[in-house]
């Protein structure tokens, strides 16, 4: 995942009503939640709820799918590990090996003046 579509993904994220959504979402599985769920178990007013929906679903965090008449919110399970996956990948990249950390450490001559 580019750096770019990362931080867009984080900024979508990075609202506690839109986090409180997906991760509602998540927790619901791969069936998702309809959205009068949502608003039912969020308290959220509809036009508040749907605003913050279609955020998550232009970062693709979230797909939405009609059943009849009802409006399914699925969270993209695809995309989420991508995120996560973003985040770490270089996880412990800085850090000394065992090897290094073991190895006596050489010291630098100073000048003297």
């Amino acid at each position: 995942m580019e750096l770019d579509e990362l931080a867009n993904c984080l900024e979508k994220l990075g609202n506690p009503t839109r986090l409180a959504i997906f991760r509602l979402l998540v927790r619901s599985g791969v069936d998702g939640l309809p959205v009068y769920e949502l608003q039912s178990r969020l308290g959220v007013p509809p036009s508040t709820l749907s605003h913050h929906i279609l955020f998550l679903v232009t970062a693709q965090l979230i797909k939405q799918e009609r059943q009849g008449r009802l409006l399914q919110c699925k969270p993209n399970f695809a995309r989420m590990n991508s995120i996560i996956e973003a985040l770490t990948a270089e996880c412990c990249a800085g850090l000394e090996t065992p090897e290094q950390a073991a190895a006596p450490k050489r010291r630098r001559k100073t000048a003297r003046k």
